[in-house]
């Protein structure tokens, strides 16, 4: 009989082959690429605030453009994903968003600039399709750690961008562009680079680990049943407060670091006078944090969902939002370069640390919906992005003040991690999947010789 593909129970880096895999590489890189792109200009800012003579509420309001159409883009995207599937969700979102990344350099006035940095905002709902994607094909013992691992390197981008820019930039005016063109035809770089990930999306991965989901529907009856159970689980999603919960968490901690990363190097250019090559490597040093920060989240999430079932990745995922919000209230006390320095990658270990918890809960909400569920909570990381924008825009408040009040909502939001409980049939189903998983991941590691006795 043939062997059915399941979900794979550990994460095997070096593997390219299997199904699982290239969905969890492509994914993680499909989010960079649109990271950079999200965020490509804003390291770049302080040349386009001299040369479109934006003020700090125009800058505000740009920040906030930024990341307003991402919260309807992503209830929109998990939709999309339990009907048409995440492979051409995403291939659909890499190309045609591609286009105003490319296209912003045509601005020549604040309310141009304003519309394209909107549109841009569309493509920070590939958070949503890289968790879908993941979380279809990693089982219960190591969703955590797959979902958590591919957002941080898919966050890592937001790092990046803040170093690479400027010297794409700085490349242009060598080669004898002035300033007003360079930041233009840097933009064009991560355009191109989201247009050739599109392609490689489409070519290389599949929905399932089965297969794709169009496929699947005609041949699979199984598929059939889930796809119209999800009709019915979409309504359950949005009346649950276990949701809304997770969509107020992820305001605090995702919503954070979108907001670090638009304001992070004009706020060490301003604050500390640092030029913007200098000033862009300091605030990368925020999003560099990915690489390993949120996957510990996910890690511990799991961790703790092996040790104390699901309430046990509940409360870690409160425990580390509140020491987040502590550590941004201490960044945002600091005046010495190195203190601010130090205290920030403090503060963006939490943050990261808090994203990668938060999704080890996601999956476990309402298996019938995962797309929607994913869909509301990342929602929620980009309404959270909106709140701190009108914070940051108020000509009477610094961005020291700003930093400081958004540390003590961080930390009141943290209780709301009480209302995320699971019902005892939740708990026991939960953990016979666990099990499950783990028993079929001690059977992987029998040599072939022990299972044929």
């Amino acid at each position: 009989m043939k062997n059915q593909i399941k979900k794979a129970t550990s994460i095997n880096l070096l593997n390219f082959k299997t199904p699982q895999m290239r969905a969890f590489h492509l994914s993680w890189l499909a989010f960079f690429l649109c990271f950079f792109g999200w965020f490509g200009i804003a390291p770049l800012m302080a040349v386009v605030r001299e040369e479109l003579e934006l003020t700090k509420s125009q800058i505000g309001n740009i920040i906030i453009s930024s990341v307003a159409i991402t919260v309807i883009a992503r209830l929109f995207i998990g939709w999309l994903c339990d009907r048409i599937g995440p492979r051409i969700t995403y291939t659909y979102l890499l190309i045609i968003g591609a286009f105003p990344v490319m296209l912003i350099g045509l601005s020549n006035s604040y309310e141009s600039f304003l519309i394209f940095r909107l549109a841009i905002g569309a493509i920070g709902a590939s958070f949503v399709i890289t968790q879908y994607h993941t979380s279809m094909m990693f089982a219960p013992n190591v969703v955590g750690t797959a979902n958590a691992t591919s957002a941080g390197w898919g966050n890592l981008g937001g790092g990046v961008t803040q170093m690479v820019m400027p010297m794409i930039f700085a490349m242009f005016v060598g080669l004898g562009f002035l300033d007003k063109d360079a930041w233009r035809y840097a933009m064009v770089v991560p355009g191109l680079a989201m247009v050739i990930c599109g392609i490689l999306y489409y070519r290389l991965t599949t929905d399932f680990p089965e297969g794709n989901l169009k496929d699947l529907l005609k041949t699979d009856p199984s598929f059939l049943k889930k796809k119209n159970d999800s009709k019915g689980a979409f309504k359950a999603a949005l009346k649950d407060k276990r949701v809304w919960a997770l969509f107020m968490i992820y305001g605090a901690c995702f919503g954070v670091e979108l907001t670090i990363n638009n304001i992070a190097a004009i706020y060490y250019h301003d604050f500390f006078k640092l030029d913007l090559k200098t000033a862009g490597l300091i605030a990368g040093l925020f999003g560099l944090m990915n690489i390993f920060a949120r996957s510990m989240g996910g890690f511990f999430g799991d961790r703790a969902g092996i040790k104390w079932g699901l309430k046990g990745r509940v409360y870690l995922m409160g425990g580390i939002l509140f020491f987040e919000g502590l550590a941004l209230m201490l960044f945002s006390q600091m005046t010495f370069l190195p203190f601010a320095i130090a205290s920030m990658i403090v503060f963006s270990l939490f943050v990261q640390m808090a994203e990668g918890a938060t999704y080890s809960v996601v999956p476990f909400v309402n298996k019938k919906a995962i797309g929607i569920v994913s869909g509301i909570v990342g929602a929620g990381g980009n309404a959270g992005a909106v709140m701190a924008g009108f914070l940051f825009k108020m000509e009477n408040v610094s961005y020291s003040e700003g930093l400081a009040i958004l540390g003590v909502c961080v930390t009141v939001v943290s209780g709301l991690s009480l209302l995320v409980r699971f019902s005892e049939k939740d708990e026991k189903i939960a953990e016979l999947e666990l099990q499950n998983s783990l028993d079929e991941k001690s059977l992987e590691l029998v040599p072939v010789y022990e299972m044929e006795k």
